[in-house]
C-alpha cells in the first residue's frame, strides 16, 4: 500500500510503543519517516527496523519542551528529507501518581503540563509556519481517555494537560483549515505498550479488560491504524475531532 507516497512525517515519542508503531506502519505506507525521542539506541533500532523493510528514515535526538532544539531538528529534517507534511505530535507521558490534588506538588505538575501540553505546543508552533505557507498540512495529536471521563484515581496533572491537547487541537482545526492544514487528536484508553505489559499486573489487566465493551486491551497498533487513517487522503473532510480509540470503554 502506498497512502503516504510522497509524504514526509515526523513522529515524536517514536523510540518504542504507539509512536514506534506509527511510524513503522506511516513507512510501510511509502512516508518518508523522522522518528524522534530521548533514547538513542531504541531510535536507531526503531529506524533499523524501517530501513531493513524497506522504507526510509531518519532518526533524532531533542528536547520537546525547547523551543531551539526543535528549531534545530526542523532545520536538519527540512535539509535532509524536504518539510514535515504530517506531524503526529506524539511525545509526552504522565509524570505523577493517582492521588488527591493536594498531594501532588508544584513541580510534578509543571512536568505533566510541560511534557505534554507544552511539548505538542511547541512542536505544532516550529512545523505550522512551514505549512501554512506551502497551505498544506496534517497534524495529529494525542491525548488520552484521561481527559475523556471523570475518575477519582486519575492523575490530574495528566488528564489536565491531555485535556488541553484536545482544545489546542480544535481551535488550531478551526485556525489551519483555511490554509489548508488539518488538525485531528486521538485519544488512545489503556494500550499495552511494552511498557505497561511490565508495569501492569496481570490481575489489573483482567480488571481493565471488563471495563472495555470489546473485552480486551488496545495494542500500540490500533492507535496506529487510527493515525494512519487521518493522516490518509481518506479523511480529507476531517478536521477537529477527538477520536477515541477506547474499545468502547469511552463514549462521549
Amino acid at each position: 500500500m502506498d497512502l503516504l507516497k510522497d509524504k514526509t512525517a515526523l513522529v515524536t515519542g517514536s523510540s518504542r510503543g504507539i509512536g514506534a508503531a506509527i511510524a513503522k506502519l506511516f513507512a510501510r505506507q511509502c512516508a518518508k519517516v523522522v522518528v524522534h525521542g530521548r533514547d538513542g539506541a531504541a531510535l536507531s533500532a526503531v529506524r533499523g527496523e524501517i530501513e531493513h523493510a524497506g522504507g526510509r528514515a531518519m532518526h533524532l535526538v531533542a528536547d520537546m519542551t525547547k523551543f531551539s532544539d526543535i528549531e534545530a531538528m526542523r532545520c536538519q529534517i527540512e535539509q535532509e528529507l524536504g518539510p514535515i507534511d504530517i506531524l503526529v505530535a506524539n511525545a509526552g507521558g504522565s509524570f505523577t501518581k493517582p492521588g488527591p490534588l493536594e498531594h501532588t506538588s508544584e513541580d510534578e505538575w509543571r512536568a505533566s503540563l510541560d511534557g505534554n501540553l507544552t511539548a505538542t505546543f511547541l512542536t505544532i508552533k516550529t512545523f505550522l509556519p512551514g505549512m501554512k505557507e506551502r497551505r498544506a498540512g496534517n497534524i495529529i495529536t494525542i491525548s488520552s481517555a484521561a481527559a475523556r471521563r471523570s475518575h477519582a484515581g486519575s492523575p490530574i496533572p495528566y488528564a489536565a494537560a491531555k485535556g488541553g491537547i484536545e482544545i489546542l487541537t480544535q481551535d488550531l482545526a478551526v485556525q489551519v483549515g483555511p490554509y489548508g492544514i488539518r488538525a485531528n487528536c486521538i485519544a488512545p484508553e489503556t494500550i499495552l505498550t511494552e511498557r505497561n505489559k511490565q508495569r501492569i499486573p496481570e490481575a489489573q489487566q483482567e480488571a481493565l479488560i471488563n471495563q472495555h465493551p470489546m473485552r480486551r486491551l488496545g495494542t500500540p497498533e490500533d492507535v496506529a491504524d487510527a493515525a494512519l487513517y487521518l493522516a490518509s487522503d481518506n479523511a480529507r473532510w476531517i478536521t477537529g475531532i477527538v477520536l477515541d480509540v477506547a474499545g468502547g470503554a469511552v463514549m462521549v
